[in-house]
């Protein structure tokens, strides 16, 4: 087993999988896992970023794959070598790291959030929340269980802007049936500290 901090997990020569153990993990404690995707020119270690600084204190463990090409797959057209690159991923964790079963999320920002609502929402027998910060769109192939869902989306965000992307999105969870926490805020395309705050403290609540 890997020491706690960041780590490659060495699956790929080029842009590897990178994972966060937090400090104070024990493999008796089964640990909430949050799978992170990067937006649009990233890679791993920029899928990490919303929730990094809190994963200590909140005893997260971290996962961020990165995509094969300049985005991920069901963006550039449809589902296809990025998931292959989650699922080794996942394995790999899972093999190696005690996971809480009823803590499994996966989420992201900007085109990290849309995959991350569309892979949240196929695989909502495997995770149990998506935390969407600034999404564009949702592209499901199925839908499966019946994750939580968290979304955040700046009022000025000129990138993907508010109107047609979450105050769209939002809705139509809900409509479908979603545990649904939706917050916006007064900024652009980015995750304010306090919003992360909000998303890993909701992530972490018992259902009410």
């Amino acid at each position: 087993m890997a020491p706690a901090g960041l780590q490659p997990l060495g699956l790929f020569d080029t842009r590897d999988s990178y994972l966060y153990v937090p400090v104070g993990y024990r493999f008796e404690q089964p640990a909430p896992l949050v799978l992170m995707f990067h937006g649009a020119g990233g890679h791993a270690e920029h899928g990490l970023g919303p929730l990094l600084e809190l994963a200590d204190a909140a005893g997260l463990i971290l996962l961020a794959p990165a995509s094969r090409g300049s985005t991920w797959d069901v963006i550039l057209r449809e589902y296809g070598p990025d998931v292959e690159v989650v699922e080794r991923a996942l394995a790999t964790v899972f093999g190696h790291y005690a996971v809480d079963p009823v803590g499994v999320a996966v989420g992201g920002f900007s085109d990290g959030a849309s995959y991350a609502l569309s892979l949240g929402i196929t695989n909502g027998d495997l995770f149990t929340h998506v935390l969407a910060f600034s999404p564009g769109f949702m592209a499901p192939a199925a839908q499966h269980g019946a994750p939580r869902v968290f979304i955040s989306h700046g009022t000025c965000d000129t990138g993907l802007p508010i109107e047609r992307c979450s105050r769209r999105l939002a809705p139509a969870l809900e409509r479908a049936g979603y545990d649904m926490r939706y917050v916006e805020f007064e900024g652009g395309h980015t995750v304010p500290r306090e919003v992360a705050d909000e998303a890993v403290e909701w992530f972490l609540a018992a259902p009410e």
